[in-house]
């Protein structure tokens, strides 16, 4: 597979703080540990210690997890001492969702690969953290294939990790393509959880990669001495708003907003935010239910899975349960991640190296061959349409579609009609500007049309062009972002491999990729 680069601030997609960061600016370096480079894991090797016992509280809960699962990742590497972990994390889009999402997972996979190559005295292991606490039902019940979206409609609430996929039997009906591998996820499976990780397994396992999910009562226990203070002394969340106007300080837009409580209560159909009152009780926000502090700390000893971090507390919670050595994320992770680093300083924790995921778009070899016609470079086909359309009529026109020159001319006569006005009557220079003005509207009236007219000329390589844009970038946006891995793993069944042959996790440029 062809592939060329290009750098991420020419695409014009990318927020400063992102691009600032992958760039190893100064002034972030406060907000982070150690830049993504292969040299900088020596380091957080170095200081990643990881409790025996925790090791194999996380073993015996993969194991419980992967149980219905035959053919499974071999988890008792990960009882080693020189064993650690590399993790990305995303909401259980229901089949797989965009597709940058399984560009995460195999940037994942292939940093695991690059850090053996390069320290192989130790041992890596890629990992998928589910978020299946997560209750925001509309960022995962759609997926769009081959351009037409498709939407998972429920009446069930709250944490989508428990929810049943098996409702998901009548958007098989929609869906033209026979998908036996969603079909036995889905509708074999009774969580989403459950369901997730069958297909992750089946597309990645064979690759070493581990789907963790979290919302587990034995590492919940684990992190419960931080879930604690969080109830009681409540200090995440003003050390996270001290470094967020840190970052804006320097002009940067943040990603998230702490709470006082950066917890969720968390039962059967509810993950709801918990709030400390003026008396001093706890309330679960838009229920009945309220605790005594000594009730709510009794509750969390007895059933830490009943907690349920948030945005704020969840990276701790990971890199808690974890020996975990660094996070792949996308640009909007990454960012808020920056946001974190003195919640780790508080609770001694390591905080992991960010690694931006890799970022392609794929160009089926159908649009391959009409962008070679077009003659377009890869910088071109990430400007915005009008300033494409413009170029593309201005580079194929055999005729001049502006009158500078003629201009020039004019202009010079006109001044020189303005510098006669003056001479006979000063009051005549706004009848004479005015005219000017009048003059020059109607040329660029002009122009408009003459380019116009051209753009009717071309009109048969326009179309060609337009096709194109839009088959990269549907919906006006990229394609990692819109379309599902499907669109192309159904035309080409090496799709995956290509990928995983293709990327390079330290490579921080937009990879186009030719079929």
């Amino acid at each position: 597979m062809d592939c060329q680069y290009l750098p991420l601030a020419s695409t014009g997609q990318f927020s400063s703080l992102f691009l600032d960061y992958i760039t190893n600016k100064d002034s972030l370096k406060p907000f982070y540990g150690r830049f993504p480079d292969v040299a900088a894991f020596e380091g957080q090797i170095n200081d990643k210690t990881f409790d025996e016992a925790n090791r194999r509280v996380l073993v015996d809960a993969l194991e419980r997890q992967y149980q219905h699962i035959a053919v499974k990742p071999d988890f008792s590497t990960l009882l080693q001492a020189n064993t650690f972990t590399v993790t990305t994390g995303h909401q259980l889009n229901i089949f797989t969702g965009p597709l940058y999402i399984i560009y995460k997972l195999i940037t994942t996979i292939k940093l695991a690969r690059k850090l053996k190559e390069t320290y192989p005295a130790y041992n890596f292991v890629p990992v998928y953290w589910m978020a299946t606490e997560d209750h925001d039902f509309a960022e995962i019940n759609h997926f769009s294939l081959m351009g037409k979206p498709y939407v998972w409609e429920t009446e069930q609430r709250g944490a989508v990790g428990r929810m049943s996929p098996k409702e998901l039997k009548t958007l098989f009906t929609q869906i033209p393509e026979k998908l036996a591998l969603f079909e036995d996820a889905y509708l074999k499976h009774d969580t989403l959880a459950d369901a997730t990780r069958y297909y992750i397994n089946e597309l990645f396992g064979a690759e070493g990669l581990v789907c963790l999910d979290a919302d587990d009562a034995a590492l919940k226990r684990v992190f419960a001495p931080v879930m604690r203070d969080e109830l009681i002394n409540q200090q995440s969340g003003e050390l996270v708003s001290k470094r967020t106007a840190e970052l804006e300080a320097l002009g940067y837009k943040t990603v998230i907003a702490p709470r006082d409580i950066n917890l969720f209560y968390l039962d059967d159909q509810l993950r709801e935010r918990i709030e400390r009152k003026e008396d001093g009780t706890y309330q679960v926000l838009h229920t009945k239910q309220t605790f005594l502090e000594s009730e709510i700390l009794t509750l969390l000893d007895e059933h830490p899975e009943k907690f349920s971090p948030n945005v704020v507390l969840r990276p701790l919670y990971q890199e808690t349960i974890l020996p975990n050595l660094a996070y792949i994320g996308g640009p909007s992770e990454v960012p808020y991640w920056l946001q974190l680093k003195s919640v780790f300083e508080h609770y001694q924790t390591p905080f992991p190296i960010l690694m931006p995921r890799n970022f392609a778009m794929y160009i089926p070899s159908v649009s391959a061959k009409r962008v070679a016609k077009l003659g377009l470079t890869p910088e071109q086909l990430f400007q915005d349409t009008l300033t494409l359309k413009r170029e593309f009529v201005d580079n194929h026109t055999r005729h001049t579609l502006k009158f500078d020159n003629e201009n020039k001319t004019v202009n010079k006569a006109l001044d020189a009609i303005l510098h006669k006005a003056q001479m006979v009557d000063p009051t005549l220079e706004r009848a004479v500007l005015a005219e000017t003005k009048r003059f020059a509207d109607a040329v660029a009236r002009l122009e408009k049309k003459m380019r116009r007219a051209e753009e009717r000329n071309q009109e048969v390589g326009i179309r060609h062009l337009l096709t194109v844009k839009n088959e990269l970038f549907p919906n006006g946006s990229l394609q990692e972002r819109n379309e599902n891995f499907l669109t192309f793993h159904l035309n080409d069944r090496q799709f995956l491999s290509k990928m995983l042959d293709a990327f390079d996790p330290f490579d921080y440029r937009m990879q186009l990729c030719l079929q």
